[in-house]
């Protein structure tokens, strides 16, 4: 794909936002691409994407945050202006399940996601041949269930050395403390194994049983504080009935659950998930 600059931003609703971002977009000889846009009546707020071909402008994209910075402070944006070609470094972590992690790893080796993998964070060494088969570093961090702050020192120095962008716990069966929470604010993405809020913790599938669900689901969310309780980037489901045991659903759910985080983290990387307050919006 032909190289492309993409301005996402998010402000309070007024007239003129997008005759004033598309003039300015115009102005400097940019062609546009794809845009989308919507306006969130129950807040009053307004959140618009553009992508500009890059080889229409003759600019740099910090010429280009140069000259919109006016215009972003004259309607009090919260935005953002990307560069197609430079993808973001993803860092993927897991602790024994692999078909998250084998899915992120396969559409990564075929070309499906525009990132960089700079290395896999586990607290077990199970998957360690299924990464380094990719060509890819596996670090193995062991968690002391007496003491676990070492383990989650070392992961946050492997984020650090390795300039992550974003990390993906693929499903990692560690609950990060809230400072690493805070410092990577809608950089970390979950896969929870439940159409979250129902079901939020450990087991799931088996709470879906116990109570005779008919539909059971997967939630690909932004990691906070509150555990399971972040902006729900994507979700999706699949039937079962009463015949269908906790193995069996739990068989079921892993399908949905590959295809929820490889679809949510896709999204990220585009640069079309918008958060505002605990609610997102996708221009999917």
């Amino acid at each position: 794909m032909e190289r492309r600059f993409r301005l996402v931003l998010a402000c309070p609703d007024r007239l003129g936002i997008v005759a004033m971002v598309s003039n300015f977009i115009s102005s400097h000889g940019g062609s546009i691409a794809d845009a989308n846009q919507h306006s969130d009546s129950s807040n009053g707020w307004f959140f618009m994407r553009v992508e500009i071909v890059s080889a229409s402008v003759n600019f740099s994209r910090e010429q280009l945050i140069e000259q919109f910075t006016p215009i972003a402070q004259s309607f009090n944006m919260q935005w953002e202006l990307s560069d197609s070609s430079q993808p973001k470094k993803v860092i993927l972590m897991a602790s024994k399940d692999s078909h998250c992690l084998a899915d992120l790893l396969y559409r990564y080796h075929e070309g499906e996601l525009d990132c960089e993998i700079p290395c896999v964070i586990s607290n077990h060494d199970d998957l360690r041949s299924m990464v380094e088969w990719h060509g890819i570093p596996y670090h193995h961090v062991p968690v002391d269930k007496e003491d676990k702050q070492p383990h989650f020192d070392k992961v946050h120095q492997l984020i650090v050395e390795h300039q992550a962008d974003t990390v993906v716990l693929a499903r990692y069966m560690q609950i990060l403390p809230s400072s690493v929470c805070d410092l990577y604010r809608h950089k970390i993405i979950n896969i929870h194994h439940s159409f979250l809020p129902s079901f939020a913790g450990a087991k799931p599938y088996h709470q879906a049983h116990e109570r005779g669900v008919k539909l059971i689901g997967a939630t690909c969310h932004y990691v906070t504080e509150e555990l399971d309780a972040g902006p729900i980037i994507d979700q999706d489901v699949v039937r079962v009935s009463h015949r269908d045991q906790p193995e069996e659903m739990v068989r079921l759910g892993k399908d949905v659950e590959k295809t929820v985080l490889s679809r949510g983290l896709r999204w990220h990387l585009e640069d079309r998930v918008l958060v505002h307050g605990n609610k997102t919006v996708v221009f999917n």
